[in-house]
């Protein structure tokens, strides 16, 4: 059970140029933020700079039998930060990452099982952020999440997620 104010134990890097294991990554994020246990992640997988979540809408639902809107935005929002998590892991960086900014645009009601499919705004914003971190040791990304409900485009979000100095 976790405790308020006290942080959670990270997650040991993967080996060096390695990659996390995405169950091992996805289930030490259900214990550090419960309420990701109630979100419906049934998968996730990274393909080049994307990260992709395939989730169940039956958590979501709000009262007219659609995704409810502060679900949704709630899940952009946590997709955001792992994609930020997993690429600092992935390049060696152990750092804490937050939500500096985020906004969501509704586009078409969710009505089943969906994918939320997270990548750099710009091409070259990942490039950006280890340029920034090398030289300030801090840095910032703009990311864009879609969900896809089929082939509808139901949402998309926009967030700009920080990463803090080292401790």
């Amino acid at each position: 059970m976790r405790e308020i104010g006290i942080p959670h134990p990270r997650l040991p890097l993967p080996p060096a140029g390695g990659e996390d294991d995405m169950e091992a990554f996805l289930a030490w994020l259900g214990e550090a933020i419960p309420m990701v246990g109630h979100l419906g992640i049934q998968s996730m997988r990274r393909d080049d700079e994307a990260l992709e979540w395939r989730l169940a809408l039956s958590p979501s639902l709000n009262d007219k039998g659609t995704g409810f809107g502060g679900a949704l935005a709630a899940q952009t929002t946590l997709l955001g930060w792992c994609w930020t998590t997993l690429w600092l892991r992935r390049h060696g960086h152990d750092r804490d990452v937050v939500v500096a900014e985020a906004g969501q645009r509704f586009l078409a009601p969710v009505t089943g099982d969906y994918r939320l499919v997270c990548t750099p705004e710009v091409e070259d914003g990942p490039e950006r952020l280890a340029d920034r971190l090398g030289r300030r040791g801090k840095g910032r990304i703009a990311l864009v999440q879609r969900l896809w409900c089929g082939e509808t485009l139901c949402l998309e979000a926009r967030g700009d997620y920080a990463v803090l100095p080292a401790r």
